[in-house]
């Protein structure tokens, strides 16, 4: 499991465009996490899946609130990444009203979430492999603040917490 002190683990992530821009086509793009995290300090919050009631009530609405006191505080970026894929997080993006402040990156294949060590099997449930809910900071490719959830608990991985822990 990922700890303060790793480097953020290599991997593929996905995230939905609503219009051409930047090099970026619409739809989804591809984007490799070593080219992301490089030069930036990054919050990233993963969490279980898309439009789930803890997710969707607390969770992104969080971040997407406290996007401008964690600029303040020289964060770059703020990423949601979830094991769903990039139409899912493009749609529930928009329904967040997370465009411009939150990336929702799409980890469809979990292979982010397995690098990070933070899977867990919903398969009993009908949900298949999801993300653990964490929050980390990474400051150039290196992890410098880690909170993983127990198990149905929102405690320690909301923005308040992370925020704080800046």
């Amino acid at each position: 499991m990922i700890k303060v002190g790793d480097a953020f683990p290599q991997a593929t992530v996905y995230e939905f465009f609503d219009v051409e821009a930047n090099g970026c086509s619409l739809g989804p793009n591809a984007f490799k996490t070593a080219d992301l995290v490089k030069g930036k300090k990054i919050a990233i919050f993963g969490l279980p899946g898309a439009f789930t009631p803890t997710c969707s009530a607390q969770h992104v609405p969080g971040y997407v609130t406290h996007a401008e006191a964690f600029k303040a505080r020289g964060v770059d970026e703020i990423w949601c990444v979830s094991v769903n894929d990039a139409f899912v997080m493009g749609a529930w993006g928009r329904e967040q009203h997370a465009a411009g402040k939150v990336r929702m990156m799409a980890d469809g294949s979990a292979e982010l979430t397995r690098a990070l060590g933070l899977e867990f099997d919903l398969s009993a449930r009908g949900l298949g492999v999801r993300c653990q809910r964490f929050s980390m900071l990474v400051d150039d490719g290196v992890v410098t603040a880690f909170h993983l959830e127990a198990a149905g608990k929102f405690e320690v991985s909301g923005a308040e917490a992370l925020l704080a822990s800046l």
